[in-house]
Parts: C-alpha cells; sequence; structure tokens
C-alpha cells in the first residue's frame, strides 16, 4: 500500500491519500484458492426400503456409476454399508460418501430399525469430537464422515407416510439434515403425487418432525430457495439408462406407453433435487450439520463428561477450571476407592489370618486328639502283647510239661516191658 503524507499546522495532525489498491478485496478469492487446494468432503445418507431405487438415484445424481449390489430382504438386522469416492469436475475435487441403509424395514419386527442409523450418526459426531479434543489436533486432514445430508426415500404408496418412516425421520431429525423424496414418482399419477405430497407435509408437521428447509437469508438464493421448499417432498426418478429422444440421448426410463425423462422438470422433480441438494445448498448442509447438529451432540457429551459453561451458582466458569474440579474430584474419588479397598483388604487379610488361627487351633486339637489316642491304643497293645506272653509262657510251661509227662509215661512203659521180659525170662 502507497500513501503520501502531508503535514499541516498541527503536530499531531496528517492526512493520507491513497495512492494505490489496498488489496483485502482478494480475501474470498485467497479462501476459494485455498478451498479448491484442499479439495471439498461431502457425505449422504440414504435411508429406505429395499428397492426403492436408492443406488439408481446415486448414480443419476452425480452422473457416475457407483459400486453397489442388490440387496436382499432376508436380512435379520439393518446393516450400513459406506463407501467413499474420489470425484472431480473442472478443478474441483470432491470426496464422496454414500451411505446406504441396506435391509431397512425388511424384518418382521421395525421396532428397532432406526437404532443402527442413530449408532452410525453419532459414531461419526464421536469420532470428530475425539480428533477435536486431542491435544495434537489434525483437522485440516482429518477426513469429516459426519452425516451432512439424509435423503429419506419414501414409497410412492399415494396415500400416506408408514409408522415407520415417521418414528425414523423423529428420531433423525435432530442428528441430521432431512430432505425426504418420494422413490419411483413415474408408478404415481400427477395429481395423485400432489395429494400425496400435502398429505406428507401435513403428517410431518402434525408428528412434529422436523425436515431440512432450504435457507433464506442469502438473498441471492433466497427467492429460488423459497421456492423449492414449497415442492418438498421431491418427487424423483432415478435411471442409469440413456434413451434417445429426439436428436438428444437423455437418461430416462423407457415403457411401452412412453418415456419418463429424468431431468424433464415436467415428469419428475429430480433436477429440482439435484440443484438443491448440490449445486445451491451444498455448503450450508455442511455448515448445519457443524453448527446445529453436531454441536448439540457436542453440547450433550461435554455436559455427561460434566463440563458446564456456569457453575451451580450460576457464575460463568472456564473449561481449565472445570477440568482442575473434576481432576480434583476424580483423584478423590480414587483415593476414597484406595482406601476403600485398602481397608477392605485389611478386613479380609484379618478374617484370613482368624481363619487361620482358627484351622491351626483345630488341626492341633486334633493332633493332641490323634496322640492321646494313639498314646492309648499304644497301651492297650502293650497291655494285650504282655496277656500274650503271658500265655505264651504258660503255654510253653504246659507244653514242656505235656512233654515231660509223656516222657516220663514212655520210660515208664519202656521199664515195665524190661521187668515182663525178666520174668518170663525166669519162668
Amino acid at each position: 500500500m502507497a500513501a503520501e503524507v502531508e503535514r499541516n499546522a498541527g503536530p499531531d495532525v496528517r492526512h493520507l491519500k491513497l495512492q494505490g489498491h489496498v488489496g483485502f478485496d482478494s480475501l474470498p478469492d485467497q479462501l476459494v484458492n485455498k478451498s479448491v487446494a484442499q479439495g471439498f468432503c461431502f457425505n449422504i445418507l440414504c435411508v429406505g426400503e429395499t428397492g426403492l431405487g436408492k443406488s439408481t438415484l446415486m448414480d443419476t445424481l452425480f452422473n457416475t456409476q457407483f459400486e453397489s449390489e442388490p440387496a436382499p430382504h432376508s436380512l435379520p438386522n439393518v446393516k450400513l454399508n459406506a463407501k467413499t469416492y474420489a470425484l472431480q469436475e473442472s478443478n474441483v475435487r470432491l470426496k464422496l460418501t454414500v451411505v446406504d441403509t441396506v435391509g431397512f424395514g425388511d424384518q418382521i419386527n421395525k421396532e428397532d430399525s432406526y437404532k443402527s442409523i442413530v449408532e452410525h450418526i453419532d459414531k461419526q459426531f464421536e469420532n470428530y469430537l475425539q480428533e477435536e479434543l486431542k491435544i495434537k489436533r489434525a483437522l485440516h486432514i482429518y477426513h469429516d464422515t459426519r452425516i451432512h445430508a439424509c435423503l429419506y426415500f419414501i414409497a410412492p404408496t399415494g396415500h400416506s407416510l408408514k409408522s415407520l418412516d415417521l418414528v425414523t425421520m423423529k428420531k433423525l431429525d435432530s442428528k441430521v439434515n432431512i430432505i425426504p423424496v418420494i422413490a419411483k414418482a413415474d408408478t404415481v399419477s400427477k395429481g395423485e403425487l400432489h395429494k400425496f405430497k400435502i398429505k406428507i407435509m401435513s403428517e410431518l408437521v402434525s408428528n412434529g418432525v422436523q425436515i431440512y428447509q432450504f435457507p433464506t437469508d442469502d438473498e441471492t438464493v433466497a427467492e429460488l430457495n423459497s421456492t423449492m421448499n414449497g415442492h418438498l417432498p421431491f418427487a424423483v426418478v432415478g435411471s442409469n439408462e440413456e434413451v434417445k429422444v429426439g436428436n438428444k440421448t437423455v437418461r430416462a426410463r423407457q415403457y411401452p406407453w412412453g418415456v419418463v425423462q429424468v431431468e424433464n422438470e415436467s415428469h419428475c422433480d429430480f433436477v429440482k433435487l439435484r440443484e438443491m441438494l448440490i449445486r445451491t445448498n451444498m455448503e450450508d448442509l455442511i455448515e448445519q450439520t457443524h453448527a446445529r447438529h453436531y454441536e448439540l451432540y457436542r453440547r450433550c457429551r461435554l455436559e455427561e463428561m460434566g463440563f458446564m459453561d456456569s457453575d451451580p451458582e450460576g457464575k460463568p466458569t472456564s473449561l481449565q477450571e472445570t477440568y482442575e474440579q473434576k481432576r480434583s474430584t476424580h483423584l478423590q474419588q480414587l483415593q476414597q476407592k484406595e482406601d476403600e479397598m485398602r481397608q477392605s483388604f485389611v478386613v479380609r487379610v484379618k478374617e484370613k489370618e482368624a481363619e487361620l488361627k482358627m484351622s491351626e487351633k483345630e488341626l492341633h486339637e486334633k493332633f493332641d486328639a490323634l496322640k492321646k489316642q494313639h498314646t492309648e491304643d499304644k497301651k492297650k497293645m502293650e497291655e494285650k502283647r504282655k496277656m500274650l506272653d503271658e500265655e505264651i509262657n504258660l503255654f510253653n510251661k504246659k507244653k514242656l510239661a505235656a512233654q515231660q509227662a509223656q516222657q516220663a509215661a514212655e520210660e515208664a512203659a519202656a521199664h515195665q516191658t524190661i521187668k515182663g521180659k525178666k520174668k518170663y525170662h525166669w519162668l
């Protein structure tokens, strides 16, 4: 910046005259260049029953062929399948994540069908919050997986919303930007479709479901967005087939009675949806996700952790004060638990010592009883042994006496025999 300084009569007064361009009006260009260099990230959640053409509509929206497989109707639970694609248009790079609800509405009991969707959205918020709470953050390179837009596909019944649709949208409206669309709108006549739209919006309002409203605060798009808000929900038709109509080849669906052109606004609202979702309000959807839905989740999570903007007396408090207070309380609780555990340990040790002493006493008593019993048994054995020795001695005496008597008898017999022989000899 160049300027010429002219000093007047007053020593402290000077006049500056600009002689060149200042240059801060290039700030928007700098932001644009920086954003283009970094690339953009956009995440879409497609919620709807199997067979409503969610994958086909995504292919049609971005004029490409995404990876998708036909989902069966026999899945026991709702599964969320997220796939990320790198798209480029001119020099603008877009990292697009498409999340499909596989098996939604196919279960007999549909009471918990929304839970897996809510858990997935909360998980992405939690991942971002954990990255944000790190000491060394890298949010400029972090892949933001928070859901920016939810395309809720409504079956073209022509009557009213299903209970599943109302319950699911009611659970999701505080977590994501819901844009309701009527799938396969070519199966309903224009008159029925108009009545169906009115019926859907009436039911959403009466049940307190908050859907995403295109912003009207920007003067450049206020009129367009206000008009498009009156067209919600969008009646869309998707197609991967190209049909030649006149001299042009367009995306369309061929029927025996005619051709439904996807990009013909008199046939469906596909162009309106693409205009609002991608061209006009993509940045607002990203901003609303961060400023409204993520902030609500972040506030609730921090309150669960005990962080508040004011103390119980209503005085403002800083995050550091709250952290120090929580840390002090946590340390006190740890010390209290440690004391309780120590006391419990001492009590258990004493109880164990008492049990061991009781067991030792019982063992001593058993040992003394066994020792006494052993002594008595030994005494009895000695007495029996003594008696047995006496019996043996007596037996031996009797045996000796018997032997002596027998010997005496034999000697007497022998003597009598000799005496008889002598007498016979004399005769």
